[in-house]
């Protein structure tokens, strides 16, 4: 318990203390949300990274997933690091800070509004934002604190609040460069750490081999599986599984909703230069198929504790207790490292959605329609006073969540990325995308996840965002065919930031 203990005080005293070191960072708006869009490669692939995993995917995800799934599970990581990551750089990462820099954009809603000429879109896209970001931060802190009483036997509650507490400082006093800062430390210790946890747990039930056929003797749950498979042996430790359709859904949702979460695309705007975006999307790549893989591969290997307490229950299966469970038998030191690896990953993700969420709701919608004078100093005290805020607002939520983790998350990120995944996208690429386009991506990510979660027309939240998003993306390009343009004056002016002619040494290009 002493070596628990005082690896978690090192830990908070490094936040806190580079909190307060980037606090002359932070002096004004700019600097404070995008870190003055000079944060270098490393720190950027590493705050992607951060972003993206947290206590969702190490406790919520990889409980449920890896028990419905098997080892399959491990194909949800590298969906992550392929689709998430590779490609999400691959084709945003440029554009995004190119066309934002020209439009002085700092904020997805603010993108809006100044790409589609449109200050409703703007108004709109921000409230939609802070209040779908809110259950995805209680289900970050639900995980976490399940995992701290675990290695402490502290209460729920306490955790929960003692985490945004912390949180909260770094983020008000340092802004988006402690945050990235932050990120860098904890995402070396979230790549030690999970090695560590992968190779003890195993080492735990008898090694690899053994642990792999322990599986394959586990019989398939009809309850989780899809008819046509249903009796068939070793599915769990098999290459897709007993349900590849509904993993098919839950790799869409957890890849391709990176492209549109307000928190995620924010860290192309803050790129330094174009080694930044090379190394980025390497690092970024390689650090969620170590993770991530890591993470739901780790998961796969749940139901051989389905005897440990506390994971089925008189009201089902207790998904958030898996790991949780799988953890307990770990020598304490371990246990020290995971709880350090796991609030590292929750932090990095908890400050990106904070910062998020306050300077979405200052600069788009307090500043836009009741203060357009506002001076950089007020808008610093509103965006800071508003982390306190949403860390309030997220934390009543954790205290009683309506559903399991996964679940949580699953809402939030289909109604963010249906709304806003495919206009964010396309509009960095084609001209012809209309205002109207915009308001129906919209309308349809907000309303059909709500009455989805009222009326249940698909019964997994999972599929049901993935389903959001891939309708999003047909919806725009059709409603765009039939509806009003912009003005081509306006549209070209804005994709002239791409026509910039640079020069490049030899060895990137053989153009005379």
């Amino acid at each position: 318990m002493v070596a628990k203990i005082f690896m978690l005080v090192v830990f908070f005293a490094v936040m806190i203390g580079v909190g307060f070191y980037s606090r002359n960072k932070a002096k004004n708006v700019n600097d404070y949300v995008l870190g003055g869009r000079s944060v270098g490669p490393w720190i950027t692939a590493f705050a992607f990274g951060t972003s993206y995993f947290s206590s969702v995917v190490f406790v919520g995800y990889a409980g449920q997933f890896g028990w419905k799934y098997g080892i399959s599970a491990t194909w949800i990581g590298l969906g992550n690091a392929f689709i998430g990551s590779l490609l999400a750089w691959l084709v945003l990462g440029r554009r995004t800070r190119v066309m934002t820099q020209k439009l002085d954009a700092r904020t997805m809603p603010e993108y809006f509004g100044k790409r589609f000429d449109s200050k409703a879109l703007r108004l709109a896209g921000s409230l939609i934002a802070f209040i779908f970001l809110v259950p995805y931060t209680a289900s970050i802190y639900n995980g976490l604190s399940r995992l701290f009483g675990m290695a402490f036997d502290i209460p729920y509650e306490v955790c929960i609040i003692v985490m945004a507490l912390l949180t909260a400082v770094y983020v008000i006093v340092g802004g988006y460069m402690a945050t990235a800062l932050n990120d860098f430390i904890q995402g070396i210790i979230m790549l030690i750490g999970i090695g560590a946890v992968i190779g003890a747990v195993l080492m735990g039930q008898g090694g690899f081999l053994n642990a792999l056929k322990e599986l394959s003797l586990v019989p398939t749950d009809v309850t989780v599986t899809a008819q046509p498979l249903v009796g068939s042996d070793g599915l769990f430790a098999s290459f897709f599984g007993p349900d590849p359709m509904n993993l098919l859904g839950v790799i869409i949702l957890t890849s391709l909703g990176t492209w549109g979460l307000p928190q995620m695309v924010h860290k192309f705007y803050t790129i330094k230069d174009e080694k930044a975006v090379k190394t980025g999307t390497v690092v970024s790549t390689l650090f969620a198929v170590l993770v991530a893989g890591g993470c739901y591969f780790l998961g796969g290997f749940g139901r051989l504790f389905a005897d440990a307490p506390g994971v089925i229950t008189e009201n089902g299966i207790a998904y958030d207790n898996i790991v949780p469970s799988m953890l307990k038998t770990l020598p304490d030191l371990l246990i020290g490292i995971v709880v350090v690896l796991v609030l590292s990953a929750s932090m990095s993700t908890l400050s990106s959605l904070v910062i998020t969420s306050s300077s979405t709701i200052t600069l788009d919608l307090i500043k836009e329609t009741f203060a357009k004078n506002m001076s950089e100093k007020k808008q610093l005290i509103i965006m800071r006073t508003l982390v306190a805020v949403f860390v309030v607002l997220s934390v009543i939520m954790a205290l009683k969540p309506p559903m399991f983790i996964a679940q949580l998350m699953g809402v939030s990120w289909g109604a963010l990325a249906g709304a806003f995944l495919a206009p964010f996208m396309y509009g960095l690429y084609m001209k012809n995308i209309t205002r109207s386009a915009v308001w129906a991506s919209y309308i349809w990510g907000v309303c059909f996840t709500v009455a989805n979660m009222i009326f249940g027309f698909i019964k997994s939240p999972i599929n049901a965002g993935a389903a959001t998003m891939l309708l999003s993306l047909i919806i725009v390009p059709l409603i765009s065919l039939v509806t009003p343009k912009l003005k081509k004056e306006f549209v070209n002016e804005i994709f002239t930031c791409y026509d910039k002619t640079v020069t490049v040494h030899v060895d990137k290009s053989l153009e005379e």
